[in-house]
């Protein structure tokens, strides 16, 4: 078991500022989205006094199992429940366990540091392994079936849109040749057919060159951008007023969608001559910080993957209109 939680190594970023922003209280009802190495789990269940309860999600049943370990003296109190699920499914999740309403959440959106470092996973373009990057090794779709079955269109959509890298076409084009071949199965062969389809001169820049693309593919994998924008909008619902929602990104796309769901519910469109704003027009949230909070220096320096963080935090001011 103690090899478990050595192999399942995360250094959590933002990690106090996430859970502080959250303004914990000790008796309320909070979830960890992205339970990943439980780093933010453990700080805020250190917050909660003997009626307060976290509920975790991940649908990594090796995190659940490190969680289990490092966790111990908060689920021998019964503070913590595991649910192994897409946060997708989390009003229809939390109400299976009789909560509909919570004092505060916390997400740390992308691959979790020991998901990219176990070679088998197929995440890392620097490690040969099949490709794979599934974060729920239960599902079908894996980086296989994308690579190999996805006509040209649909792979140079997912590369532009996903990965925002502008050979896209060019990359597709070339695994197009090469599955003619045979079949594309690791990760070394895809990042050298990427590698393939680029300029020296673009070879040349800062980076690796196969980085966008291999996150295009993760994110359309696990549909990532979908599942945040259903979890963060029902996570805005289930938030009592005063209760809090903390985002960590960790790309462009994440921190788009995060800034767009914030915006959308923190302003209201006030029809010209109204003296005030009706009951039923009143923003559901306010934001706690107006720009996103970055790693300090200091956590830069200890933690190579911080460098990309950005949080974004907000507070439920006034119930739904639907009445939650």
């Amino acid at each position: 078991m103690e090899s478990m939680t050595k192999d399942f190594h995360h250094i959590t970023v933002l990690l106090h500022e996430t859970v502080d922003m959250l303004d914990v209280k000790p008796d309320g009802i909070y979830v960890d989205a992205t339970l990943g190495g439980a780093g933010h789990s453990e700080y805020l269940l250190s917050k909660l006094g003997p009626k307060g309860h976290l509920y975790a999600f991940d649908q990594d049943q090796t995190a659940i199992d490190n969680a289990h370990i490092r966790l111990k003296p908060y689920i021998d109190k019964g503070q913590v429940t595991f649910i192994k699920d897409n946060f997708r499914h989390l009003k229809s999740q939390l109400a299976a366990h009789g909560v509909s309403e919570i004092d505060g959440i916390l997400y740390d959106l992308g691959v979790s540091s020991p998901q990219l470092d176990e070679r088998q996973r197929g995440f890392s373009y620097k490690k040969d392994a099949p490709l794979d990057m599934r974060m729920n090794r239960d599902q079908d779709l894996s980086a296989y079936d994308v690579v190999n079955t996805y006509d040209y269109h649909d792979l140079v959509r997912i590369f532009f849109k996903y990965g925002e890298d502008k050979f896209s076409k060019q990359i597709a084009r070339k695994i197009e040749q090469a599955r003619q071949v045979k079949p594309i199965e690791t990760t070394t062969e895809l990042a050298e057919i990427i590698k393939s389809a680029k300029p020296a001169k673009a070879l040349k820049k800062k980076g690796h060159p196969a980085k966008q693309i291999f996150q295009a593919i993760r994110i359309e994998v696990n549909d990532e951008l979908g599942a945040a924008d259903e979890s963060i909008q029902q996570a805005i619902d289930l938030l009592a007023v005063d209760g809090r929602i903390s985002v960590i990104t960790f790309h462009s796309l994440e921190d788009r969608l995060t800034k767009q769901l914030f915006k959308e519910a923190s302003t209201v469109e006030v029809p010209k001559g109204l003296p005030f704003i009706p009951e039923d027009m009143q923003p559901t949230l306010a934001l706690v910080n107006r720009k996103p909070i970055l790693p300090s220096e200091e956590e830069l320096q200890a933690n190579n993957r911080s460098h990309s963080a950005k949080l974004r935090v907000a507070r439920k001011v006034h119930k739904n209109h639907d009445g939650q």
